[in-house]
């Protein structure tokens, strides 16, 4: 496998946020349920993020690559760090734990990550991201769009638990009914028990006679779902919002992912934004531009009327308050910056270039 900073096409002292658009740039790609998509790529995306992301883990990463997680650190440190050097058993052939009582099981999982009794290992489920296009008139008052997606939502048929509706429950054949199984996790000198929450229960101690006929006892289904957004006035093209518990249902019953809609802001043949700002220009005739004099002109609000001053040049900005993109998260509004393009004519009547004449000899 890859190293993870090239899983992301990142560098190595990329910064969070470099990572987090990376990752998500990634996800949206290679996301299984878009055409074209790919889950061993998506898998091997989301492993490497998670431990990009996390700092603790990242340093550990950078220090002892991809096996940090198995405690290659020496000098006692081991586990993600956790420090066993203070645990007796100088002979270096092992240690001795000597907890005082208690359950030995739940202290055990407790250092070593794994759930202890009635914790839960269940994955969270995966985050969504699509793209939607608004047009520029959008961006400026908002809108309300409807999103398709193809998701894994809680099954209908069992509520989630895995089991078809009337079927009776029984005691987990895997772990007996403690709702937790032993795992070896390999060490320094020797091999470590891990107690971790049992993959077939998933921590209940029982499971159902009969799994659901739907899920198959995963207690989700992929469906379709139709839901309704609100994008804010004044968002920028390409900004991401987030709406939380959205994404992907998790197993059995845990949290699901979050969704993330990428906004898109198509062109508008007449304004461009510039920060709060949106820019447009208007031609004007030369003589308007030597006398002065009114002009109409487009906002996004509609028409409206621009007073020309004499002896302006071609090139002037004159400012329409008011009339520009609201702020995302304020209640201040930009402004509209009209661009005056003084219009010079290419034939001229024997009049007008008499007055021309007159004009170049006075010296104006």
């Amino acid at each position: 496998m890859a190293d993870y900073y090239e899983i992301l096409g990142v560098t190595r002292g990329a910064s969070d946020d470099e990572i987090k658009k990376a990752y998500r740039k990634l996800a949206h790609k290679h996301h299984p349920d878009k055409q074209g998509g790919d889950e061993a790529k998506f898998k091997e995306i989301n492993e490497a993020y998670q431990v990009l992301s996390d700092k603790s883990k990242r340093e550990q990463y950078d220090r002892f690559g991809k096996n940090f997680n198995q405690g290659q650190a020496g000098g006692g440190q081991g586990f993600g760090g956790f420090d066993f050097s203070g645990f007796g058993g100088g002979n270096g052939n092992g240690f001795n734990f000597e907890f005082g009582g208690g359950d030995f099981e739940d202290i055990f999982s407790t250092i070593f990550g794994g759930g202890g009794r009635g914790g839960s290992g269940r994955k969270r489920g995966q985050d969504i991201q699509v793209d939607v296009d608004i047009t520029f008139e959008e961006m400026v008052s908002g809108s309300e769009k409807e999103l398709r997606l193809y998701k894994s939502v809680v099954c209908d048929r069992c509520h989630g638990n895995g089991g078809d509706p009337g079927s009776e429950m029984k005691t987990c054949a895997t772990c007996h009914g403690s709702g937790r199984v032993r795992r070896v996790t390999r060490g320094f000198f020797e091999n470590f028990e891990q107690v971790v929450e049992c993959p077939t229960c998933h921590g209940a101690g029982k499971t159902y006679e009969k799994r659901c006929s739907k899920c198959g006892g995963d207690g989700k289904v992929k469906e379709e779902v139709k839901m309704k957004i609100r994008i804010p006035a004044g968002i920028a093209d390409g900004q991401t919002i987030s709406f939380q518990g959205e994404g992907e249902v998790g197993e059995h019953g845990s949290m699901p992912g979050d969704l993330y809609v990428m906004v898109h802001v198509k062109k508008h043949k007449e304004f461009t934004r510039s920060g709060l700002d949106i820019l447009s220009s208007v031609e004007i005739p030369f003589s308007m531009a030597a006398l002065g004099g009114e002009t109409v002109i487009s906002t996004i609000s509609g028409q409206l009327i621009l007073k020309i001053p004499s002896g302006t040049q071609s090139g002037e900005v004159f400012k329409v308050k008011g009339k520009g993109v609201p702020e995302l998260r304020g209640s201040g509004r930009g402004n509209q910056m009209v661009k005056v393009i003084v219009k010079t004519p290419k034939k001229l009547s024997r009049a007008q270039k008499r007055i021309l004449e007159e004009l170049k000899e006075s010296g104006e």
